[in-house]
């Protein structure tokens, strides 16, 4: 599995905003140690799986619907320790449980 334990804050550590789009686009893309299908599998299926959040990990029909609309080519982490909470180059959009809750603009 693939996470993070970034806590949101006043000042968060980058790797709250960071994590995923550092291994998506540098670790996947760039270096290519797996294929972007095993990745996604590291980052939604199997976490859910391993937590026993057997509504989550999968997108189907009475499922949660939590989804990431990202880029392949430009997903990286745009972040730093000066600026931690700066969105992630890439993501297009982002829902929770079907809601709309981050779109690029």
């Amino acid at each position: 599995c693939v996470c993070t334990d970034g806590i949101i804050g006043a000042h968060p550590h980058p790797r709250m905003y960071g994590t995923f789009p550092r291994f998506l686009g540098h670790y996947v893309r760039d270096l290519k140690v797996m294929p972007l299908e095993k990745a996604i599998h590291k980052i939604t299926m199997e976490p859910a799986r391993r937590l026993r959040l057997w509504d989550r990990g999968l997108l189907r029909a009475g499922m949660s619907a939590d989804m990431v609309l990202f880029d392949p080519a430009t997903i990286s982490e745009a972040n730093s320790y000066i600026d931690p909470a700066i969105p992630p180059i890439g993501i297009k959009g982002v829902w929770t449980q079907g809601t709309l809750h981050y779109s690029e603009r």
